[in-house]
C-alpha cells in the first residue's frame, strides 16, 4: 500500500514532489496556503510558476487544510522560511499527531536564525524529520531529467522511507544522518547565488564567477561547521553540488536577480519580476547575523547583504572583496 503525501505549498517544489509521489504509486494531495489558488490549479492541472508540469488527475488539490491533511501518513513543507513559523501554527490543529515531515524549504528564519526543521519543532511538536535537497532545478525535474537528492535525517529508518517514496528511475536520492549540513548548505547557497548572478549583472565573466563560487564555498563550511555540520556534508551533493547548480543554472531564481541588481535594478523592482519566493533575499540578513554571533568570516555573505539591505553598489561590494588581504588559500 502506498502512502498518503500532503504537500504544504504550491511552489515549484511542491508541485514537482506531488508529481513524483504520485507516479511512485503514492497517494497525493496539494495544501495551496492562499485563497483563490487552488481552483484553477485543480481545474486545469497546470500552474504559471512551472509550465512544464501537469499534475497527474490523481493529485488532490484543496485550500481546507481539514480535507487533506487528516489522513496523511507524510507531511511535506514547501512553505518558504519566513513563511513556516505562522503557516505551520495555522495548520497545527490539523496536522496529525507523530505523522513525520519531510522539509524542502531552503532558508533560514529571520531573528531566530533557525533552521526550517527546527520551527517545524517550534510549531507542530517533536516527529520524524528529514530534510530533502540537492542541485534540483524544478524546471529540469519536470521534464524528468537524471538529477540527485539527499534525503538527511536523525532517523535512519525516516531518511530511508523518505527515499523510497520520492526515488525514480531518473531521481537518485542518497541518505544522510546530517540534517544540519543539508539544511545549512541549502540556505547559504542561495546568498553565495545572488553574488553569482551580481557578476553576472556586471558582465565580469567566468573566471570571477568560479572563483566567487569557490570563496563561498570555503565560507558555506566555515559557517555550517559552526552552525552544528560536518564538513562531508557540505562538500557532497546537497553542497557544492547544489552550489555549483544554483550558480550557474540561468533559471535559478536567486542567481537570476542577482543578476537584475548587478545591472542596475533596485531590489524592490527585481523582486517584484518574479513569481517565487527568492529565499536567498532574507537568507542573506539571517545568515550576516548568525555569522556574527558566531564569530565567523563571512565576506561574501557580508557583501550580499550590504547590497540588498545598506544600498552598497555591487561593483563597490566587489572592490572590497577584491581588496581584501590575499593569504594562504583556506577552508576552515
Amino acid at each position: 500500500m502506498g502512502e498518503r503525501v500532503v504537500i504544504a505549498g504550491d511552489g515549484q517544489m511542491a508541485l514537482v514532489l506531488a508529481a513524483i509521489a504520485a507516479g511512485g504509486g503514492h497517494d497525493a494531495a496539494i495544501w495551496c496556503p492562499l485563497p483563490g489558488q487552488a481552483g484553477p490549479l485543480r481545474a486545469t492541472r497546470r500552474s504559471e510558476r512551472l509550465a512544464d508540469l501537469e499534475l497527474p488527475a490523481g493529485v488532490r488539490v484543496s485550500e481546507t487544510a481539514g480535507e487533506v491533511l487528516g489522513d496523511a501518513t507524510v507531511l511535506v513543507s514547501a512553505i518558504p522560511a519566513q513563511f513556516a513559523r505562522a503557516t505551520w501554527l495555522r495548520l497545527a490543529a490539523d496536522t496529525p499527531t507523530g505523522v513525520g515531515m519531510v522539509t524542502v524549504t531552503k532558508g533560514v528564519e529571520v531573528g531566530t536564525g533557525m533552521r526550517p526543521t527546527e520551527v517545524l519543532r517550534e510549531t507542530v511538536g517533536e516527529r520524524p524529520m528529514a530534510v530533502l535537497s540537492g542541485p534540483t532545478i524544478a524546471h529540469e525535474l519536470a521534464l524528468h531529467k537524471p538529477a540527485i537528492m539527499v534525503a538527511a535525517s536523525a532517523d535512519p529508518a525516516w531518511a530511508g522511507r523518505v527515499q523510497a517514496i520520492f526515488s525514480q528511475p531518473w531521481l537518485r536520492i542518497y541518505t544522510s544522518d546530517d540534517p544540519v549540513g543539508v539544511e545549512v548548505a541549502g540556505a547559504a547557497k542561495n546568498v553565495i547565488a545572488l553574488a553569482a548572478g551580481m557578476v553576472d549583472g556586471l558582465g565580469l565573466g567566468f573566471n570571477a564567477k568560479s572563483a566567487l563560487l569557490a570563496r563561498g564555498l570555503a565560507e558555506l563550511v566555515r559557517l555550517g561547521v559552526a552552525m552544528g555540520a560536518r564538513p562531508q556534508t557540505l562538500f557532497g551533493v546537497s553542497g557544492v553540488g547544489d552550489l555549483a547548480t544554483t550558480c550557474f543554472s540561468p533559471e535559478g531564481r536567486n542567481r537570476t536577480l542577482g543578476e537584475a541588481i548587478g545591472r542596475g535594478e533596485p531590489l524592490e523592482r527585481a523582486l517584484g519580476a518574479t513569481k517565487s519566493v527568492v529565499e536567498g533575499v532574507e537568507t542573506a540578513r539571517s545568515l550576516h547575523a548568525r555569522a556574527r554571533e558566531l564569530g565567523v568570516e563571512t565576506p561574501i555573505i557580508d557583501a550580499v547583504q550590504r547590497v540588498l539591505f545598506r544600498g552598497q553598489a555591487p561593483s563597490a561590494a566587489l572592490r572590497d572583496l577584491m581588496g581584501r588581504v590575499a593569504g594562504n588559500e583556506r577552508i576552515d
